[in-house]
Formats: structure tokens, C-alpha cells, sequence
């Protein structure tokens, strides 16, 4: 990786050392999350090997990689998703506000780190019941201040104004693109501090995707937001940041422009350029 500046933070290469910033570094605060030397395995086989990172407080960090190469994998370490798999195991050490995420309490780091699958998953039930759902789950017992989170959280996600006058109709009447709105509005309702989201765009229309890209930038004033994606286009338009994974390594890590412009690293270039993937 070449020398770069990370919103002044410095960054780490592949290697595991820190690499030189530009600018000095950043308060640790503005740190939200630091990978360190992590490798993750399915039983006895290895898909991630020695990633180092490091997500800065309220940026987009967008994954890109062709198919395979271990970046949705790495996403689910992030909230620990993986340990509903049998023998996946992550070693190696996370940071989340300095504080260990591999032994913090699974239940509730996920409440401070939300996930959006790569298909809308709504719940069997009404548009507001599936908001209110994770609320209750969290103490919310109902009447107005029940119902005001649930409209707040649809506001975030730039759906209330769509579904003010059915909040009681099935969530399934919506169409795909609004499903997936309503899924980051249920993963936003309990105030995640980070919001990860996995190709979260990939079974949408044009029109949908460029709304959920809007939304993006609309939240990342009050998250810190990391999203798989296999659309370059989509990572050049939204990410602060990006990384570039090949083989289950983190190929390249630097500010998106960096990434597409100037690429320190030929694998990186070549997928950029369209010469595999």
C-alpha cells in the first residue's frame, strides 16, 4: 500500500505495519474500527489471511473484490454474524472503540452493529411492526413514544413519507427496493453506532439503487457505514474509502479516489480496469 492519508489517520499495509500518513494521525476516537493481523476459517479451511484495517467514525467504507474473495466473510466478523456457522472461527484482533470485539458480549455488540443482507428480509408482519420489533425486543413497551421511534427510524430511512398511510399493511406489499429501505430502517431503529450492508443494492432497479445510495450519504452523519458491493461504480460514488480483497487477502486499502485513480498495487489495477473478475 502506498503512503496515504486516511482522513489524517494513518492506515496499515498489508503486512500488518503502520503505513506512514501524510498528515500525522488522528485522535484515537476517530478510529471506529482496527483490524489487526485477522484470519478466519470454516473448520480446518482459511478464507481470510492477516487483514489489517482501520474504519474511520461516520465515513463509508466500501469492500470490492470478485466473488469468493472473502469480503462478505469479513463483514460478518465485524458483528460476529459468523458464529452461527459450526466451527467458523476469527483470530486474530478487532478494536471497536478499543474495546475487544472478539469477547465483547455477541448480543450486544449486534445491537451497536446493525447488518442489511444483499436480499430484502422482511418479517412476516405490518410495516410497523417490523420497525417496532427490535424496540420491544429492547425494552419499548408501546403507545407514543413507541410509535414516534418507529417513525423516526422511517424517516432516517427515507421511507416514511411512502408508507405514512399503511404502516399496518403487510411488509410485503412493498415493492423490493422499498423492502430494503424498510430493512435498514429496522436495523437503524435501535441506534447503531455502525451499519454494515452486504450488496444490499444487488437484487434492485436502477431507480431503488440510486435511493438507497442517496440514503447512505443522508446517514452517515449519525453512523459509521461499511458496504459490500460488486458494483465499482457504486463504490466510487459513495465510499470515502475502499478496500480491494483478492483471495481472502486485503490486497489495497485507501481513499476511494486513491483506489481508482492511482492503485499502488497491479492486482488492484487490473481489476479496476476490467482485466479479471
Amino acid at each position: 500500500m502506498t503512503t496515504s492519508e486516511a482522513g489524517g489517520a494513518a492506515l496499515v499495509n498489508q503486512e500488518g505495519r503502520p503505513a506512514q500518513s501524510l498528515g500525522g494521525t488522528v485522535a484515537a476516537d476517530d478510529v471506529k474500527m482496527r483490524v489487526s493481523g485477522l484470519d478466519f476459517y470454516y473448520g480446518p479451511k482459511q478464507t481470510l489471511f492477516g487483514v489489517n484495517l482501520q474504519v474511520l467514525t461516520n465515513r463509508i467504507t466500501a469492500l470490492i473484490g470478485p466473488s469468493g474473495c472473502g469480503k462478505s466473510t469479513f463483514l460478518r466478523t465485524l458483528n460476529r454474524m459468523y458464529e452461527t456457522v459450526p466451527h467458523a472461527r476469527a483470530e486474530g484482533e478487532i478494536l471497536f472503540d478499543n474495546e475487544d470485539l472478539l469477547a465483547m458480549d455477541p448480543v450486544a455488540l449486534r445491537r451497536r452493529v446493525g447488518m442489511v443482507f444483499q436480499r430484502p428480509n422482511p418479517f412476516p408482519k405490518s410495516i410497523f411492526d417490523n420497525i417496532a420489533y427490535g424496540l420491544r425486543v429492547n425494552g419499548s413497551h408501546g403507545g407514543a413514544a413507541l410509535k414516534e421511534k418507529v417513525e423516526k427510524s422511517l424517516r432516517r430511512a427515507a421511507l416514511w413519507d411512502e408508507v405514512k398511510d399503511q404502516l399496518h399493511k403487510s411488509a410485503y406489499a412493498l415493492s423490493g427496493g422499498q423492502q430494503q429501505r424498510l430493512c435498514i430502517a429496522r436495523a437503524l431503529a435501535v441506534d447503531p453506532e455502525v451499519l454494515l450492508l452486504d450488496e444490499p443494492c444487488s437484487a434492485l432497479d436502477p431507480i431503488a439503487t440510486a435511493k438507497i445510495e442517496e440514503l447512505l450519504y443522508s446517514l452517515q452523519d449519525q453512523c459509521t457505514l461499511i458496504i459490500v458491493t460488486h458494483n465499482m461504480q457504486q463504490a466510487a460514488r459513495v465510499a470515502d474509502f475502499t478496500g480491494f480483497f483478492l483471495l481472502g487477502k486485503l490486497i489495497e486499502y485507501n481513499k476511494t479516489e486513491i483506489i481508482f485513480k492511482t492503485p499502488a498495487k497491479k492486482e488492484t489495477e487490473d481489476y479496476i480496469t476490467g482485466r479479471f473478475g
